[in-house]
């Protein structure tokens, strides 16, 4: 899952390189979903690039995933350090409201739609496993498994179920932490223990994945298989506060990050299961610790605009823009579709993704984030 912006996105105050590495991210997920169904690398894209680079580009977004939960930690380290002044001072119920409100409207509604566009009849919301219906009480399952933070446990357990929810798998694992975090620090009031137990997540992780590399549902999806993702992140944000560069080895440090995410990115996933998430991880920690402090320039700005825009609206695309693609693919089968008009109908993809997106930020997501805050997030409440 995206991590999650704060209220009115897109307004001052925010770091423009962390929206527009967001955005990149967002970017990798919706052309993984969206090629997985509409198969990209076969558009006319193939007569300028090899298909074999177009299916890397396309086919390897869950490394996208594996950035939005750097982010995530590096976001909520900063906050917490920002907002309470140490990793120990901690206010457990006003963090949780804080999450709380900022998460679960927007979540709501889109479960709220799958839920009834699945009741309706559509295939692409339904919960079938293998082929066989498993009836429509099974949304009780399947939604609170996403509210109550174990939709990948069950994806572990059932299988893929629903096209449209399971891609909130990763909303589970960055709840498990939004939920566990606090409780560690609380916990681990010395700096040693913090550090132990940020290396034990460190281990675990590759070595989970390693573990279950034969499995998609296990070494993707499940809560220890992300773990160090989260952890890079939370360091990155210590690692920012005590570190001072010059603008001039941000940058270059920022640059050859970016590059070797790229070259992550590109190697694939595949036979790189268990370390490559981690060499991700590592990569967007360095680049966050480098763009932490970074002024954004002019051009910057103009030229990352849309990019940073997406980043910014990041949580509410990753919620709508499958429900989005659930829909076209009601509309506009797979096996109708020509190579021609692949590239237009990915435009129409993200045009009325990133419509969905604003429209529930601007009207709904954020002004009850700020009504709920502003009635119970005091902190003497």
């Amino acid at each position: 899952m995206p991590p999650v912006p704060p209220t009115n996105a897109g307004h001052a105050g925010r770091n423009l390189y962390i929206d527009l590495l967001r955005g990149l991210a967002i970017v990798m997920v919706m052309l993984l979903h969206f090629s997985l169904t509409y198969r990209l690398h076969r558009s006319p894209l193939a007569d300028w690039v090899p298909v074999d680079t177009l299916r890397t580009l396309f086919y390897n977004g869950n490394y996208g995933v594996s950035v939005f939960f750097v982010i995530s930690g590096f976001l909520i380290t900063s906050n917490i350090l920002r907002r309470y002044g140490s990793l120990g001072g901690i206010d457990l119920g006003h963090f949780y409201r804080l999450r709380l409100f900022r998460l679960y409207p927007s979540m709501m509604l889109a479960l709220a739609i799958i839920t009834v566009l699945g009741l309706a009849g559509l295939p692409d919301f339904a919960n079938v496993r293998d082929d066989v219906p498993l009836g429509r009480g099974f949304f009780v399952i399947a939604d609170l498994s996403v509210l109550t933070f174990w939709h990948n446990v069950l994806m572990g357990s059932v299988g893929y179920f629903n096209y449209a929810m399971n891609v909130y798998w990763s909303l589970s694992v960055e709840e498990v932490f939004y939920l566990v975090y606090p409780l560690v620090l609380v916990a681990a009031r010395r700096p040693w223990q913090r550090v132990v137990i940020g290396c034990a997540g460190l281990v675990i992780g590759p070595a989970y994945r390693w573990l279950h590399d034969d499995n998609e549902l296990f070494y993707l999806y499940g809560n220890l298989a992300c773990v160090d993702m989260l952890v890079y992140g939370c360091a990155a944000a210590v690692a920012a506060r005590e570190v001072v560069w010059t603008p001039v080895l941000c940058r270059s440090l920022a640059l050859l990050a970016l590059l070797a995410m790229g070259w992550v990115y590109m190697r694939g996933i595949d036979g790189n299961e268990a370390f490559g998430a981690t060499q991700m991880g590592i990569a967007a920690a360095v680049f966050l610790v480098a763009v932490a402090a970074l002024p954004g320039g002019a051009f910057a700005r103009r030229a990352g605009a849309p990019l940073a825009w997406l980043g910014a609206h990041s949580y509410e695309l990753y919620l709508f823009h499958i429900i989005v693609l659930g829909i076209l693919r009601e509309l506009v089968p797979k096996a109708t579709l020509t190579p021609e008009r692949k590239l237009p109908l990915l435009l129409v993809f993200f045009l009325v993704s990133a419509l969905c997106a604003w429209l529930v930020a601007r009207f709904y997501g954020d002004p009850l984030n700020r009504r709920l805050r502003a009635r119970f997030s005091r902190r003497n409440a």
